[in-house]
Formats: structure tokens, sequence, C-alpha cells
């Protein structure tokens, strides 16, 4: 009878499928950190009444929120050689994970710029300071605190979404799962252990969210 998984051959496995991580952490770390500078101006843009500045910031928003992950970046690897811009998979899945999460992370901040009491800006125009330091001093500092528990969510997500890069040959945790699995003919206990690798990961970052924002209520108390 067969097994429905194979326990050992998941802990001889752990270590080469766990080599990825660093691919895994980097590519969802980074692509969020570019994300999080993107996504501040895109929000920025979003809320000046300028339309030459908030049209295509929505424009912007509404395509990347509107398509897929995984086909921006099978556009980026698989579409732009057809215009002789070859670039390797891993500059691929940053700059595709960049793009998409900074409309997300720009509708999260142009929230929360929003919520943010409209008496700071009046008491700060009333000051005669100019916008760019209200903003910069006055109304990021609280509308970051606001944001923090959607962009842990958005972190998370990341973490997770980044399986999708394996579909482009880069050699993150799934991806070795599945070289793993395709040699051994069994790709079911592959993915249960890469199932409990990204739980276990995305419990650490709940964590780590629960944390920040307990700290952040202390401060505000």
């Amino acid at each position: 009878m067969t097994k429905f998984i194979d326990i050992p051959l998941m802990i001889d496995s752990f270590s080469f499928v766990i080599s990825g991580l660093p691919y895994t952490l980097g590519i969802a770390g980074l692509g969020f950190i570019c994300g999080l500078i993107l996504g501040c101006f895109i929000a920025l843009m979003r809320l000046s009444d300028k339309a030459y500045w908030s049209w295509p910031a929505r424009i912007f928003v509404s395509i990347m929120r509107g398509v897929p992950m995984i086909v921006v970046l099978f556009v980026l690897y698989f579409g732009l050689p057809y215009y002789n811009i070859q670039l390797s998979a891993l500059i691929c899945s940053l700059i595709g994970f960049s793009v998409v999460s900074s409309a997300y992370i720009s509708e999260i901040f142009r929230s929360a710029i929003s919520a943010v009491n409209k008496g700071q800006w009046e008491a700060a125009t009333a000051l005669g300071l100019p916008k760019a330091k209200v903003i910069r001093y006055i109304i990021l500092p609280q509308a970051i605190r606001i944001a923090i528990p959607p962009l842990g969510n958005v972190m998370i997500d990341m973490v997770k979404s980044s399986s999708l890069v394996a579909m482009i040959t880069v050699p993150d945790i799934f991806q070795n799962a599945k070289i793993i699995g395709g040699s051994k003919w069994d790709y079911m206990s592959m993915y249960i252990l890469v199932a409990i690798i990204y739980w276990s990961l995305s419990f650490l970052l709940e964590c780590g969210q629960g944390i920040l924002e307990k700290r952040l209520k202390l401060d505000r108390s």
C-alpha cells in the first residue's frame, strides 16, 4: 500500500528544500521594501489635486491589482526577450513583486493618510508649514501607525506568493521541493513539507506583527 506521506523522505530532503529560503525571503523582503517606497509615492500621487499626477497613479494601481502575479512574471521573463530584453529570473521576480506590491501598498497608505484627523492638516497649515513638511513630519508618521496591520498582511501574502517564482526557474523553497518530488515520485510528501515551512514563516511574521502592533498601542496610551 502506498504511503500517504513519506516522513523519512521529508526529513532527508529538508536541508535541500530549505536551501531555497534565501530566495524566498529575499524576493519577498526586497520586493516589500521596494514596494513600500514606490507605494508611498504612488499614494501621494493619487491624493494630488492635479490630474496629471492622480490619473497615471490610478491607472497603474488598477492594472497592477487586476493582473495576476504569474502573468506579470511571465511577461517579464518570457515576454521581454521578444524585444531583445533578457533579464534573469531573479531580477524579473524582484521587479514583479515590487511593482505589484506597490499598488496594494499605495492603497493602504492612501486610506491611512485619509484617516488622519483633518485637524492635523488644519493646525499645520495654520502654522504656515509647507505642504511637503506637513506630510513628511506630521501626517506620514501617524499614517504609518494606522497602516501597520494591513502592511503586515501584505508581507505575509508576499512570502506565500513567492512560491510563484518557481514557475520561472528561481530555486526557491517550492522549486527545490518540486525537484525532489519529481526525482522520488512523491510530490505529496514534498508539498506537505513546503506547506509546513510556509505556515511556519507566516506564523513567525504574524507574531512579529502582533508584537509591533502591541508596542504601537502602548506608545499611544
